[in-house]
């Protein structure tokens, strides 16, 4: 029998399918043989992925939205406790006008200091001067306005004496209408003045003056029957009118003063300190009328019924200072005080450069009219101020 070619025997050898390369660390590839021939498996042909693409997008997306999600609770909270905390403490947190105002107070008081040091530190126009050895017991140097440029035992209690006037005059000038009004001199105002053998203006009993006289007799001459002529005139007694110028003293702040007449006529109770009478004399100079008496080398009372020609009176106080060297300053006006207790005192008023000076002494020793210790001591230091203002 004639054989055949069996069906399942390959007339040729089948071309091999290429195998592809493998990956690194890729499985191997099975095989398996069907119909005794080996199959081999195709690996799937690679496909671009979007996974390796997509990560970088989504992390944005992740942080973007956690990032507007925090601004969303953080930012209010933070305001809200902001406003909370300025609201709760604003001298902390100054707005843009209170930092200006702040800036320009910081930068006036670097230029001219606080006021409290203006009024209390010495500068070019109110040096310190030294009060130490003079013949007054108590003294007192200030710069009007109140500068206190030097001072010795400026709060001992003394007895004014005649310094007592220039309330007595403060009083008139602030109180009396008419300044050309008419007073009579009654009599009975001059006895007890004689029996203390006080200084007198030179008006005689019964003797109708002007107030703008008595004034100027009270203030120049240290005339004590102007005074008690005044004293009546206003309150109708001396006593009356004591309460009145204590009523004025503790206006002006004079807080260790007395009074108990107009005159300064000695009296254990009537009692003051340079201080205060500095006080009262630099709030006094403010009045006008006070001013021009004050600062008056003399003055020619009108006709009375007792004098046709009037009285002619002079400053006591400018009198001392004819021939005294003072240095730069300018002697504008004064008045003198004297009783055995008392001792001299002495109020003068003084100008240099502009600015004016007052100076207040007491308890220096000697008799009104044979001693000067009182202006020498005044002479001494306004020599001492001029030096000092001379740098």
């Amino acid at each position: 029998m004639t054989g055949k070619k069996s069906s399942l025997s390959p007339s040729r050898s089948a071309p091999q399918a290429r195998r592809p390369a493998s990956r690194p660390g890729a499985a191997p590839r099975r095989s398996s043989r069907q119909g005794g021939h080996t199959a081999v498996r195709q690996p799937r042909s690679p496909s671009p992925s979007p996974r390796g693409s997509r990560r970088p997008r989504r992390a944005l997306r992740s942080f973007l939205f956690t990032f507007l999600l925090t601004m969303a609770v953080v930012l209010p909270c933070a305001l809200g406790i902001g406003f909370y905390w300025q609201a709760t403490h604003p001298s902390e947190n100054p707005g843009p006008a209170a930092l200006s105002q702040s800036n320009e107070a910081d930068s006036s008081a670097a230029t001219t200091g606080s006021s409290s040091e203006a009024e209390t530190s010495p500068d070019s126009a109110s040096p310190a001067v030294d009060l130490s050895g003079l013949s007054s017991r108590e003294a007192i140097l200030l710069r009007r306005g109140g500068v206190v440029l030097g001072e010795e035992n400026a709060d001992e209690s003394i007895y004014p004496a005649s310094l007592t006037k220039m309330m007595t005059v403060l009083l008139a000038a602030e109180n009396f209408d008419d300044l050309d009004a008419s007073v009579t001199l009654d009599e009975e105002l001059f006895s007890p003045l004689w029996a203390a053998n006080a200084s007198l203006a030179g008006f005689e009993p019964g003797e109708v003056v002007t107030v703008r006289d008595l004034l100027y007799g009270a203030m120049l001459p240290s005339g004590a029957e102007c005074c008690a002529a005044i004293a009546q005139a206003l309150d109708g007694s001396e006593a009356a009118f004591a309460d009145r110028m204590n009523r004025r003293a503790r206006d002006l702040g004079m807080e260790n003063t007395h009074f108990v007449n107009a005159t300064g006529l000695q009296d254990s109770d009537h009692r003051s300190t340079v201080r205060d009478l500095a006080l009262l004399l630099d709030a006094a100079l403010d009045n006008p009328t006070f001013r021009e008496v004050f600062t008056a080398p003399r003055y020619s009372t009108s006709p009375t019924n007792l004098h046709p020609d009037g009285i002619t009176v002079y400053s006591s106080a400018l009198s001392l200072f004819q021939d005294a060297d003072l240095g730069r300053m300018t002697l504008l006006g004064g008045k003198t005080g004297f009783t055995d207790e008392a001792g001299l005192c002495l109020a003068t008023l003084a100008e240099a450069d502009g600015a004016e000076y007052i100076l207040v002494t007491a308890g220096a020793p000697g008799q009104s009219h044979t001693d000067t210790a009182h202006a020498r001591d005044a002479a001494a230091v306004y020599q001492r101020l001029s030096d000092a203002l001379a740098g």
